[in-house]
């Protein structure tokens, strides 16, 4: 048993050092492509992407029918839970392809731009690319095989942006140039993870367990699509009542503060929720691994949001260029918010590992009942007032969401307060150092670039500065999480669990 608790251990661990690498190299590509696709395109061709996407993430949500989450949480796979998966994957994947492409001139009506139909009708073939895709990278989460899901990750990006996105931008492809950099990325991210993870592909609509396998589908689904509601409920009003221009812009500043957002959840949500699923019986030992993440997203990625919400306005001129200053104010705002929505996403596996999977989406329809009714009311006012209200409901969310997984994973608040206040502390000292520094440089004319550069050092050197005079000030949980990826922290650092 000691042994299996030890070899759980070191490959979760992999599982995040992959991830950490492949977070930090996809961020990096991610950065430069977009800054030359938005320098190419601007934020009119953007606004008309941006809704494309809108409806085709939504179209891919429900048609993702949600079993592939089963090979993750299935305490065994057959071989006919893997064709059951595939087959009914991609049935609904074919079926949303086929929806979304018949009706795509309606739903660009809806958004009151023709122009957006093609964008619409090309982006429906993402819906059965990925369907099919799932089941083989749930397989290699099971697996955590993390090494080999970010190697596809990093690899599907370049191909997709950088060999096929950025040439059709340059030869004037407008819009559609995203749209064939997301399609290429999805067909690699296909063929590479199926080369890796070799299943049948043999039609099965029936087998034993197909029930059992159908109500993880079914939280799943349900689960999606409030998730999708949470997330793209603010760009899918404002697209109706504001030009794409404006919407432009709000995704520009959205995609910004989303990016390392993502790429942070990417590289721990999978590898807890698969780890978490095998200590589904130990409650004590989740609710270390719980802790020990609330911990770090506070301490350690929350005062690096702060910095990047400081010199919003700096970092979209460097990034950007002058076309894009609306797009400053939506970053600042929602790069204030994205700890939050880390802090949500991170508290799922320990509803699902818990058996609480259907509590997520029960407890935010009453969010998303708020949210629709604040954007319906207010969203004309423009991309700011969006991005105040999209910031207001991901606090919201992540204050349900992480209350109902300490709940169940019998966390106090005395056992947050500590983390609480230490974020508060850094985040505080390392943003009003950025700001002063800023606002001393903003008057003699130095170009944003170096701007941002300066002062954003100053925030990090007083980190650093306050972490070597009390070094106490991280906790535990945060020095014990660090000593995984610094060697020469292990021998000051406690020893904290983290998952096994």
């Amino acid at each position: 048993m000691q042994a299996s608790g030890s070899n759980l251990q070191k490959q979760s661990i992999s599982a995040v050092k992959w991830s950490a690498i492949g977070t930090t190299t996809r961020y990096v590509l991610q950065l430069g492509a977009q800054v030359v696709l938005a320098r190419l395109l601007g934020p009119d061709n953007y606004g008309l992407f941006a809704m494309g996407l809108l409806v085709m993430t939504l179209t891919s949500f429900i048609a993702d029918c949600g079993l592939a989450w089963g090979l993750v949480q299935q305490p065994e796979v057959t071989d006919e839970t893997i064709r059951f998966t595939f087959t009914w994957q991609f049935i609904t994947g074919s079926l949303a392809t086929i929806l979304l492409f018949t009706f795509s001139g309606e739903i660009a009506g809806y958004f009151r731009e023709a122009r957006a139909e093609p964008i619409i009708r090309w982006l429906s073939l993402a819906c059965v690319i990925s369907s099919a895709t799932t089941p083989a990278t749930n397989l290699l989460r099971r697996q955590l095989d993390f090494k080999w899901i970010n190697i596809v990750q990093v690899a599907s990006y370049v191909v997709g942006y950088i060999g096929v996105g950025i040439p059709v931008a340059l030869s004037g492809g407008g819009a559609l140039s995203l749209v064939a950099a997301w399609l290429v990325q999805a067909a690699c991210a296909l063929v590479m993870t199926y080369w890796r993870c070799r299943h049948s592909l043999r039609p099965l609509l029936w087998f034993q367990g197909a029930l059992d396998l159908g109500k993880v589908g079914g939280a799943v689904v349900g689960t999606n699509l409030c998730n999708w509601l949470l997330t793209n409920l603010d760009r899918t009003i404002m697209a109706r009542y504001l030009s794409a221009y404006a919407v432009g812009n709000y995704a520009a500043g959205y995609n910004l503060a989303n990016i390392p957002n993502n790429l942070f959840i990417s590289a721990l949500q999978p590898a807890f929720l698969a780890a978490g699923a095998r200590l589904q019986d130990d409650v004590a030992r989740l609710k270390e691994a719980y802790l020990s993440i609330l911990a770090t997203i506070w301490v350690l990625i929350a005062p690096l949001f702060t910095l990047l919400a400081v010199l919003a306005p700096d970092v979209i001129l460097t990034i950007y260029g002058d076309k894009w200053t609306q797009a400053g104010a939506v970053l600042r705002v929602l790069a204030l918010a994205m700890p939050a929505y880390i802090s949500w996403a991170m508290s799922t596996p320990v509803l699902w590992n818990t058996g609480k999977k259907q509590w997520e989406s029960l407890l935010q329809l009453p969010v998303i009942l708020v949210s629709a009714v604040l954007l319906y009311r207010y969203a004309s006012a423009g991309p700011l007032t969006v991005a105040v209200i999209a910031a207001f409901v991901f606090h919201l969310r992540a204050a349900v969401m992480i209350t109902a997984a300490c709940t169940r994973a019998a966390i106090r608040i005395g056992d947050l307060a500590p983390y609480i206040l230490r974020s508060f502390l850094i985040c505080a000292l390392s943003g009003v150092s950025a700001a002063l520094v800023a606002n001393l440089l903003h008057p003699t004319g130095m170009l944003p670039v170096v701007r941002t550069v300066i002062a954003g050092s100053a925030g990090l050197a007083a980190i650093a500065l306050l972490v070597r005079l009390a070094p106490n000030v991280l906790g535990d949980r945060v020095k014990s999480m660090l000593s995984r990826f610094i060697p020469r922290m292990r021998s000051a650092a406690p020893p904290v669990s983290v998952v096994g």
